[in-house]
This record gives C-alpha cells, sequence and structure tokens, in this order.
C-alpha cells in the first residue's frame, strides 16, 4: 500500500516504479539517485541551474509567499515589525528567535554598544585604499580582515563563542562603513556615541564636522531604521547562500561574512537600486515616461526596480518605502526623480503587459530615491545594504552551524565535455578553436 506523504515515479525508460517519502511536504534529491538504467551509474540528479525550485537548507528565520506579497521574520509580518520595532530589535528577533523584552532588549543593545569600535590597524587599512576605492571593496576587505584579530571565531560549533563574533560583527560593520566614507571624504574618523542608537550612531560616524557637534535628524535616522529592518533578511538569495556556503566549511564569520557581501556587490543583488536611479535619470521626466515603457515592451532596456525572482506580486517592502518617502522629502526636499518613478509605477501597473507578467515594483524601486536624498552617493547604496543584511547573514549561519542535517556545500554537476580520450603528442596536435 502506497504512503499519502510520498511521490510515485515511475522511470519510463525501464519501467521500474519508485516509491519517494516526502520532507516537509517535499522531494528529498537525494532519493532520487535510485533511479538509473545501469546499477554501474551515479543515478539522476536534479537539474536547476541558479538553483531554481532546489531547497538547500530547512530554516525557520525568514519566510516569503511571493505569490501573494509576504514576507515574515520569525512569523512576524514585516509590515508590523516596520511599524512598531528598532533595527537592533528585529536584529534581537532575526538571532534569537523571538521578540526581547525591556531587560534582554537594554542588554543587548549594551552588548553592540560595547563592540563599536574597531582595532587601530583595521582603521590603517582602511587609509590604505585610494580615495576613490569602491566602498564594497573596502568594506569587504575590512571585514575579512577581522578575522585575523579574532582567531578564537574558528570554534564556530561553540554557541556560546558564535555569539560573540555575531555582537562583534553587527557592531563594527557599521563602523567600518563609517570609517571607509570618511576616507572617500577625506575626513578624519569619527568615534562612536554611546548616547545614540544603532541607527543615529551611524549616522554620527558619517557625517558629524570636525570641531562641531551633530545630531541625526529623527524623522531621517527613523526612516534608516526602518530600511534596515526592511533589507535585514530575505530567505536563501544570492548573498545568504553564499554565507551558508563558506560557512559550512567552517570558515569563521568574518570571512564568511566578507564573501556573503562580495556576493551582495554584483548589480544583480545588492547593485539594483543603483540602477533604478539611473534609468529615471535617463527617463528625465514624467513627460517622458511613456515613450520609456513603449521602448521597454518593444525589447528596448528594461524596467529596472520591477518585477523579482521571488515576488510576483507587489513587494511588501516596496510599499513601506513608498509610504515612508514623504516623511524624508519633508525633511531633505523632495527628490525630482519621485515623480517620475510615481508616473512610472502607476502607467506600469496599469498596462497589461507589466500585469500579465505580475512585475511590480520591488524594494530596490523606492530605497535609491531616498538614499539619494538623504545625502549618499549611488556607489554607497550596497553598503547601506550590508550593513543590516549582516544580521541576517549571522542568523542563517548560526541556524547552520547547530543544524545537524547540514553538510559541506558541494553541488553537483552534468557533465558535458568529452569522454575519456587518448592523448596526442605536440608533434601530432592541430589547432582547434578555443572553447569556454
Amino acid at each position: 500500500m502506497e504512503r499519502k506523504d510520498s511521490f510515485t515515479i515511475i522511470d519510463n525508460r525501464t519501467g521500474k516504479s519508485y516509491e519517494i517519502p516526502l520532507v516537509s511536504g517535499h522531494l528529498p534529491a537525494p532519493e532520487l539517485r535510485q533511479i538509473k538504467v545501469d546499477p554501474e551509474e551515479y543515478g539522476t540528479m536534479a537539474y536547476a541551474p541558479g538553483f531554481m525550485n532546489v531547497a538547500s537548507c530547512k530554516s525557520a528565520i525568514t519566510y516569503i509567499d511571493g505569490d501573494r506579497g509576504i514576507l515574515w521574520y520569525r512569523g512576524y509580518p514585516i509590515e508590523e515589525l516596520a511599524e512598531n520595532c528598532t533595527f537592533l530589535e528585529v536584529a534581537y528577533l532575526l538571532i534569537h528567535g523571538e521578540l526581547p523584552t525591556q531587560d534582554q532588549l537594554q542588554q543587548w543593545e549594551q552588548s553592540i554598544l560595547d563592540n563599536y569600535d574597531v582595532p587601530e590597524d583595521i582603521k590603517n587599512l582602511i587609509g590604505t585604499f585610494r580615495h576613490d576605492a569602491h566602498p564594497m571593496g573596502m568594506l569587504i576587505s575590512a571585514v575579512a580582515a577581522l578575522s585575523t584579530f579574532y582567531p578564537e571565531a574558528k570554534r564556530v560549533r561553540d554557541p556560546e563563542n558564535r555569539m560573540v563574533q555575531i555582537r562583534r560583527l553587527i557592531a563594527k560593520v557599521p563602523t567600518i562603513a563609517a570609517y571607509a566614507y570618511r576616507r572617500a571624504m577625506s575626513l578624519p574618523y569619527v568615534y562612536p556615541d554611546a548616547s545614540l542608537n544603532y541607527t543615529e550612531n551611524f549616522m554620527h560616524m558619517l557625517w558629524k564636522p570636525p570641531h562641531r557637534a551633530y545630531k541625526p535628524h529623527p524623522v531621517l535616522a527613523r526612516a534608516l531604521d526602518v530600511l534596515f529592518i526592511l533589507h535585514a533578511d530575505h530567505e536563501q538569495n544570492c548573498s545568504t547562500h553564499t554565507m551558508r556556503s563558506v560557512g559550512s566549511s567552517e570558515a569563521d564569520p568574518y570571512v564568511a561574512v566578507a564573501a556573503a557581501a562580495a556576493a551582495l556587490s554584483g548589480p544583480l543583488h545588492g547593485g539594483a537600486n543603483e540602477a533604478v536611479l539611473r534609468m529615471l535619470k535617463e527617463i528625465g521626466s514624467k513627460e517622458n515616461v511613456p515613450a520609456y515603457i513603449k521602448k521597454v515592451k518593444e525589447g528596448h532596456g528594461r524596467l529596472m526596480g520591477f518585477g523579482h525572482r521571488v515576488y510576483k506580486n507587489y513587494d511588501p517592502r516596496a510599499r513601506i518605502i513608498k509610504r515612508m518617502a514623504d516623511q524624508v522629502f519633508e525633511v531633505t526636499g523632495r527628490n525630482p526623480l519621485l515623480d517620475i518613478a510615481l508616473e512610472l509605477e502607476r502607467i506600469a501597473l496599469e498596462d497589461e503587459y507589466f500585469v500579465t507578467r505580475k512585475l511590480y515594483p520591488n524594494v530596490d524601486f523606492y530605497s535609491g530615491i531616498i538614499y539619494q536624498a538623504m545625502g549618499f552617493d549611488p556607489s554607497w547604496f550596497t553598503v547601506l545594504f550590508a550593513i543590516p543584511r549582516t544580521v541576517g547573514w549571522l542568523a542563517q549561519w548560526n541556524e547552520q552551524m547547530a543544524d545537524p542535517e547540514q553538510k559541506i556545500a558541494r553541488p553537483r554537476q552534468i557533465y558535458t565535455g568529452y569522454q575519456k580520450r587518448s592523448f596526442v603528442p605536440m608533434d601530432q596536435r592541430v589547432a582547434q578553436a578555443a572553447t569556454a
């Protein structure tokens, strides 16, 4: 009698039938290996370029339902967290699994505050970069270099030791980012201020003028805090997969975070909001929006900031950012690109071409406009992404280290090269066209 929680697969090549038990309602790929024609062959594999529709882990951290536009952290809707929490409160949730009590939050915030400073040699390292060095290159290098200062971080199977490194990284990444920014501006470093919260302190280290006091504007500080919440985690994306893949070798969390940040630095991942700004500048004015959309529909160019690998509905993070934009622009002045973005969204959401393809605005569509209005150059947008995403990476890494089912990452491949060939001596070789 067949089990109800299983699949029955019939191999039409051999006529054999296989009953595959499901795991949490899904097909366990290793079970496919038993399906083979020749007993000596490896067996059937699941082929999924870009890991499309392949689950590499079990996780209790982030849940996404792309068809319904749902994003939860530990079961809490992102909308409720963005409305009611600080970033460090959400960071505690992602790392520990539950929202903190008041006492737990105070202890957590103090533990982060105690780790803000970075070693002097890290400051010196940042000072060796050219003034025009890309900020992600500086961030990745400095975070990786932290590994050499904390050799005990290599004890990745020690839960208490992992928490020490997690607190250090959450605290030090914004400090490194701020010092990289000051280096690029040829300004002296600004030390952390214990009287400010996480995002206020980051803004203080970025923008405090020499010999003058600086107090972050509360509206802008709250906007940055919300943006950090929205970017904190997003399930098994490219950079999170990188964090888990590197972490699976038991590399320490500093080099693993640096690797994840390197994945984030690519224009198809963390650099998307910069591409939105370039598109809006190319459009130039509201009046040019219909012509631009027409060009996209004809296959010339792309509508940046629309569509998502996971979401086939309106990205819930984009809704939150869109509402927050008005508050920011009351302080900074209205970014003229916003009018173009709103008109672009309005027309696209009424156009059957985009609606049938489920191309809705994603988080990148409005975030870059707000960052620019706050005074950030587009080259820094990915750094602003990396700071909060460090929390998600570390939560995923910590979960992975405690998961007995996890092994070192080692995907298989489908070999498409030559079968066995005989060696050809040099004097008998004929020039061949190079292959990729």
